[in-house]
């Protein structure tokens, strides 16, 4: 029996399958943000420089980017439990390095580490939840927006958490605290997942395919990191995205002749699996590029402390929490468009706001809070859909390699708007920065407008297009 058809009254859809998925979620979106107050002791400690602290955050995003489409590969091959418990795996060992580094190098590599567990968890966990509950797609929603909601409450306390950790036993427990945390979510895991689900075992192995999207992966993402330090003209940066879009093109071609391609190019053919993929790398653009040049603005331009910062995102929770958990009843009732473009649209109308709140040196922070509570809020709402939209697009046994391509579109996403805003507000000139931060902000609200556009349909997007040229 295919467990994505398994009834609701067995084992496979036990609440604690969701537990456990969330509890994955949780522990890779906590590493994003908990490092980030630690680094001024950890460059103290470990007799740091600037470029190695970037390293410290860089070396997570890059693993975890790099290997979610092979994850996703080996997760559809091996059986969805084994890529899950082996991340949870990997996790704590590497954890546990970067508890115990001696130095920056050592702990940067421990990082990568990191993210390649994470990148094992990811799309696993989300092919768990497929075969769970992917016989109803309300059931699936629901599950995806808990799954979801889990990840936005871990990535809001991660400053918080960071900073009452660092003051009560030091920056090394940022990291031990993941070891208890992996322990129990491979123990849920054991406890409730089936040990064959999501697994085909005649699925091959395509090695070329594989290198060649780790080598285009890695050296695309890498040079976007590298920008901040660099700068777009310098001979490395530019030799490394040549380099990527070189073996992306050859990915392509192998990818076609191949009898067992890693990457069926044939789910391209879906559009609805088009438009969500792309509609990720839209959102996650505009998210994690303002969300970027914000923090500059609070600490740089504002004076305020890592904590102050994380406390001005920390209200913001509750209206992602409430929209994630609301996205499935609409999922529900009006299928994935309507959340997708509803979301879309609140999330521009927030970016809007703030840009009328007036950015500057001594705005009113107060003046911010409703555009960027409306901010989460719509995303809340269009994330769910578009993953459960994604999942509902693909055959069962191919989830976890769908998973990955959009959750590495959604990274490569992120890099690229934390690149392209850091570069819009890099200035030494405090009202520059600012200038840079307000029009990041009117960038990402196009861009809300456009995925919106997307979401309903091919013509919407194109005239979408056509009016922010025009503008």
């Amino acid at each position: 029996m295919k467990t994505a058809h398994t009834p609701p009254s067995t084992p496979a859809t036990s609440p604690l399958v969701l537990l456990a998925c969330s509890f994955a979620f949780v522990i890779v979106q906590l590493d994003v943000t908990i490092v980030n107050v630690a680094l001024p002791r950890i460059a103290v400690d470990l007799d740091a420089h600037v470029a190695q602290l970037q390293w410290v955050v860089d070396a997570y995003t890059l693993g975890f980017a790099v290997f979610l489409l092979s994850a996703g590969v080996l997760g559809d091959k091996s059986g969805s439990r084994r890529a899950f418990l082996a991340g949870f795996a990997l996790f704590t060992l590497a954890s546990l390095a970067c508890a115990l580094a001696p130095g920056a190098t050592a702990l940067n590599l421990a990082r990568a580490a990191q993210g390649v567990g994470a990148a094992l968890l990811v799309p696993s966990s989300l092919a768990i939840l497929n075969a769970a509950y992917g016989h109803d797609k309300s059931l699936l929603a629901k599950a995806v927006g808990w799954w979801t909601a889990a990840g936005g409450v871990s990535i809001a306390a991660g400053p918080v958490l960071g900073a009452a950790l660092l003051e009560l036993a030091g920056w090394r427990s940022i990291f031990w605290v993941n070891v208890p945390l992996c322990v129990a979510g491979a123990w849920l895991t054991l406890r409730s997942v089936p040990a064959a689900a999501g697994r085909d075992p005649q699925r091959a192995f395509d090695w070329p395919g594989q290198l060649l999207a780790i080598v285009a992966l890695t050296t695309f993402v890498g040079a976007v990191i590298e920008v901040h330090v660099l700068g777009w003209t310098h001979p490395v940066v530019l030799g490394a995205l040549v380099l990527a879009v070189a073996t992306g093109v050859l990915f392509v071609v192998v990818e076609t002749g191949s009898a067992a391609p890693m990457l069926p190019l044939s789910l391209f053919a879906s559009g609805a699996f088009r438009r969500a993929v792309l509609f990720g790398v839209l959102v996650n653009f505009a998210y994690y590029g303002v969300v970027f040049v914000f923090s500059l603005y609070l600490q740089q331009l504002r004076g305020m402390t890592a904590m102050q910062a994380g406390l001005v995102f920390l209200p913001l929770t509750g209206t992602f929490i409430l929209s994630n958990l609301a996205s499935g009843r609409v999922v529900a009732r009006y299928g994935t468009r309507v959340p997708m473009i509803a979301g879309a649209l609140i999330a521009a109308a927030g970016y809007a706001l703030l840009a009328l709140a007036g950015i500057g040196a001594d705005a009113a922070v107060a003046a911010m809070v409703p555009g960027l509570m409306l901010i989460p809020a719509g995303m809340g709402l269009a994330v769910p859909p578009m993953t459960t939209s994604i999942l509902s697009a693909v055959e069962p046994r191919l989830a976890g390699t769908a998973s990955g391509v959009l959750n590495a579109a959604r990274q490569v996403g992120g890099a690229l708007g934390v690149a392209v805003y850091g570069a819009l507000a890099a200035s030494p000139v405090a009202l520059d920065a600012i200038a840079g931060t307000r029009h990041g902000v009117l960038v990402s609200c196009a861009l809300l407008l456009a995925a919106a556009a997307l979401a309903a349909g091919p013509a919407a997007f194109t005239a979408a297009l056509r009016a922010s040229r025009s503008q």
